[in-house]
C-alpha cells in the first residue's frame, strides 16, 4: 500500500482541499503525512501556539500524522534550499504519491509551494547529492483544489468522500481561529459542502472531491470506477 504524503502551503489547506480524501486513505490503512511549508501565522485572530493547537486536533480528526517544515508565511520561495528540504521530508517517508496544490493560483506562497514541490520529487532521486534517507522518485503527483482565484475545478478525477464529508468539516472547524472566530469566513464550510455536493452528482455520488493530473492515471481494471 503506497505511502502518501500531501503538502500545504498553510495548516488547513489540505483540509480545506482534499480532506475527505485524507480521511478516506487514512482509513483505507495507507501511510499518511501531511506537511506544512508554514505555520501560517501571523492572521488577524491567530497565534503559533492556537495554530498548532488547531493543526494537531485536524490531523487527529482526520487519523494522519503531521510536519511542519516552518518557512515563513507569505514569504515562501521556490529555492534550492526549499526544493531540498520537502525532497529529504520524500526520501525519509519515501512518499509513493504526492498531493500538492493546484498550480494556477492568486496566493505567492501556494504558487510557490507547488513549484518547489514538483522540483523536490526530481531531487528526491538524486543518488549522488547530500541528502539523508533512500532515493525515490514519487510514482504520482497529484493536485487538489485550494486556490485564491475564483476558479472552477475542471478536474481530471474525482473522488467519492459522501462517508467523509463530516469529518472533512469537522477537521476545517478545527481551525476556529480562521473559519469560527472570523465572522466573514464562517460559511466556509457551508461553501465547501456545496462544491462537494455538486462535484458528487458529477460521478453520480452524494458528495466528492476534485484531483487534476498532468500525467494519465494508468487502471488494472473498472472495479474502482463509480458507476
Amino acid at each position: 500500500m503506497p505511502n502518501i504524503l500531501i503538502v500545504g502551503p498553510h495548516p488547513d489547506d489540505q483540509e480545506l482541499g482534499m480532506g475527505g480524501t485524507i480521511a478516506r486513505l487514512a482509513r483505507q490503512g495507507h501511510d499518511v503525512l501531511l506537511l506544512d511549508m508554514t505555520n501560517g501565522e501571523p492572521t488577524p485572530h491567530g497565534s503559533v501556539q492556537t495554530r498548532r493547537q488547531e493543526w494537531t486536533e485536524a490531523a487527529s480528526i482526520l487519523g494522519v500524522r503531521r510536519e511542519l517544515l516552518d518557512l515563513p508565511n507569505r514569504c515562501v520561495e521556490h529555492s534550492i534550499q526549499a526544493r531540498h528540504a520537502v525532497a529529504a521530508v520524500i526520501r525519509r517517508h519515501q512518499s509513493q504519491i504526492v498531493f500538492l496544490p493546484y498550480p494556477e493560483d492568486a496566493h505567492p506562497d501556494h504558487v510557490a509551494t507547488t513549484r518547489i514541490v514538483e522540483d523536490a520529487r526530481f531531487d528526491a532521486k538524486l543518488t549522488k547529492i547530500d541528502l539523508p534517507g533512500e532515493p525515490i522518485y514519487p510514482r504520482w503527483l497529484i493536485y487538489y483544489y485550494c486556490t485564491h482565484l475564483r476558479h472552477v475545478a475542471d478536474p481530471s478525477f474525482c473522488i467519492d468522500i459522501s462517508e467523509q464529508i463530516d469529518l472533512k468539516e469537522q477537521a476545517i472547524l478545527a481551525y476556529r481561529s480562521q473559519f469560527v472566530v472570523p465572522q466573514g469566513n464562517r460559511r466556509v464550510v457551508e461553501w465547501l459542502r456545496e462544491m462537494a455536493g455538486y462535484m458528487g452528482s458529477r460521478i453520480g455520488t452524494r458528495y466528492a472531491e476534485p484531483f487534476y493530473t498532468r500525467e494519465p492515471i494508468g487502471l488494472m481494471n473498472l472495479d474502482a470506477l463509480v458507476m
